[in-house]
């Protein structure tokens, strides 16, 4: 199989949007859905701190809103793309609801307060240790390091400056490394 090309892809989204726009109809939409949701689910997954719950009734906001809004889409970024920025909209929304409770905090050193009663107890993966994150820090973290935007892109997805994703990035990664090596 030989590997497709991005004005291939840009084309199917082309196709894809159009087809559901001209037909409104479950078939258009379920093509679409299902081009863009493999990759969405696993952003706000990640950005929700993998909570299946969170994940599933954020993925259903956002479609709400891209089928709303879709008519108006420009093309200046993927659709793809285009919806990740709803979906991190909506994840945000999420974390000031949650800003009302106890998040995790982080200690002087970087490490995140609260973790297992004994911590040789239990061994963290990878996910884990970003799961625990507080929201921006992993928000932050999944955005550049695993979905691969620039500072740029992450702060202004987040209305943040390119400095703010940066240092909140390398708390993140600062983080993360204390978590993993804890024994």
């Amino acid at each position: 199989m030989e590997p497709v090309s991005s004005a291939e892809k840009h084309t199917a989204e082309r196709t894809l949007v159009n087809d559901f726009l001209a037909a409104r109809d479950a078939r258009s939409f379920h093509k679409l859905y299902g081009y863009v949701t493999p990759y969405l689910y696993q952003l706000v997954y990640r950005l929700v701190g993998r909570n299946d719950n969170n994940a599933q009734d954020i993925l259903q906001d956002v479609w709400i809103r891209a089928v709303e809004r879709l008519p108006e889409f420009r093309w200046e970024s993927s659709v793809r793309t285009w919806i990740a920025g709803i979906a991190v909209n909506r994840c945000r929304e999420l974390f000031k609801q949650r800003a009302k409770a106890p998040l995790a905090i982080l200690d002087d050193d970087g490490a995140i307060a609260g973790g297992a009663s004994t911590p040789h107890a239990l061994r963290l993966d990878l996910d884990d240790a970003i799961a625990r994150l507080p929201d921006g820090f992993r928000t932050v973290l999944v955005l550049h390091d695993v979905e691969g935007f620039t500072h740029e892109e992450v702060g202004a997805l987040l209305g943040i400056e390119t400095g703010t994703s940066k240092s909140q990035l390398s708390r993140a990664r600062k983080a993360v490394r204390r978590t993993l090596s804890e024994e």
